[in-house]
């Protein structure tokens, strides 16, 4: 149950200043004289449409394997497009090229970017007195990968849409967070804690900003693991609410791998919390596949993203990964139509995009109908 490690090497930097050196310490939380308050919907809320990014590059992805990069995010993107509207954002000069992979039910919106996780680059909207979108200052999950056109992606959308734009010094991706529409976060320590983020800031400092941010109340706090891949880990390839109250939990049973303990820790910890209602956590586990079909899945490929957790909820219906293992395919599957009892379950191959180390939710960010 690997993940995107430091696909660009040219942008790794050095362990010192991984560890804080060489950045200026922020600031405590914002100070905020709005006392308005905002709530991050639960993603299963009615969307207004889906945000992708066609933004597979051969300077990231290399040139062998961008092409079915590409075929991946238009088979997520045609998913998705039979439940609810789908825009795409497509660099200048790529338009026709998107256009004839993806068909004419996704619309296309011109704009330069560095990359595809727009789960992470895009802004997270809120809904309080009106729409809002939130800009966590992408960073390159720490200054990893070039970063300077994906870090406009948030306030460009934001503007798209007509939401208002709402800043914040925190420093967070949205695959770094997970909340169930009713005040619950979870978060992992390693990717938000992390001083290649947020040098100086504590938990209280972060569940500050988050409450007038996202409307949170609870943050229940995994540790997660630093410096395997290039998020630090984030919380959607660990844990995922399904409905407030219900969590999915991946589990990796491989000895030999960074996340074997960790993913033991995460259950412990989730099976002892409860949420900002005082509910104690039912915890649903999601182990990750034994065998994968991939071409791109050798053992040479640690980046290789295989673990079921990382699915997406539209409007109707829940796009999941398969990778070709049919006990462990069949098994997630049937957990998540019992646990979505009134939305159909749609399986996507990514082998592509596993094989850089993300999945479907890391490549899609919900726009709620607030």
């Amino acid at each position: 149950m690997q993940r995107r490690q430091f696909i660009q090497a040219g942008m790794a930097v050095a362990s010192a200043v991984l560890a804080g050196c060489g950045f200026p310490p922020r600031q405590s939380p914002t100070a905020v004289e709005d006392e308005r308050m905002w709530r991050m919907p639960d993603e299963a809320a009615r969307h207004q449409r889906t945000w992708m990014a066609f933004g597979a590059s051969a300077k990231v992805w290399g040139d062998e394997l961008l092409p079915a990069v590409r075929r991946d995010l238009a088979a997520i993107a045609q998913a998705i497009a039979r439940f609810e509207p789908v825009s795409m954002l497509v660099r200048p000069g790529e338009m026709d090229l998107a256009r004839n992979l993806l068909g004419p039910n996704i619309e296309l919106v011109e704009t330069p970017m560095d990359d595809l996780w727009l789960r992470d680059s895009g802004p997270v909207f809120v809904a309080g007195s009106n729409k809002a979108a939130v800009n966590f200052n992408f960073n390159g999950w720490g200054e990893k990968q070039d970063y300077d056109k994906d870090a406009r992606l948030a306030a460009f959308i934001a503007a798209r849409t007509g939401a208002e734009l709402l800043e914040t010094d925190l420093i967070l991706e949205g695959g770094g967070l997970e909340v169930d529409g009713e005040g619950t976060a979870i978060i992992t320590e390693s990717c938000v804690l992390n001083n290649n983020r947020n040098p100086g800031w504590k938990k209280a400092d972060v569940e500050e900003e988050l409450r007038w941010l996202l409307g949170i109340e609870k943050v229940i706090w995994l540790p997660g693991i630093a410096g395997y891949d290039i998020t630090d880990g984030h919380t959607d390839f660990y844990a995922r609410f399904t409905t407030p109250g219900v969590v999915v939990a991946a589990l990796d049973q491989d000895p030999d791998s960074f996340d074997h303990d960790v993913t033991r820790r995460h259950l412990d910890i989730l099976r002892a919390a409860t949420d900002a209602r005082g509910r104690r956590l039912q915890v649903e586990v999601l182990e990750a596949p034994a065998t994968v079909r991939s071409q791109w899945a050798s053992e040479d490929n640690e980046d290789f993203a295989a673990g079921y957790i990382n699915f997406y909820v539209c409007n109707g219906a829940v796009i999941v990964p398969e990778f070709g293992d049919p006990i462990a395919d069949r098994a997630a599957a049937t957990t998540l139509a019992r646990l979505f009892p009134e939305r159909q379950i749609v399986p996507v191959a990514i082998d592509a995009l596993a094989a850089g180390g993300g999945g479907i939710h890391c490549a899609t960010q919900q726009e709620p109908a607030l």
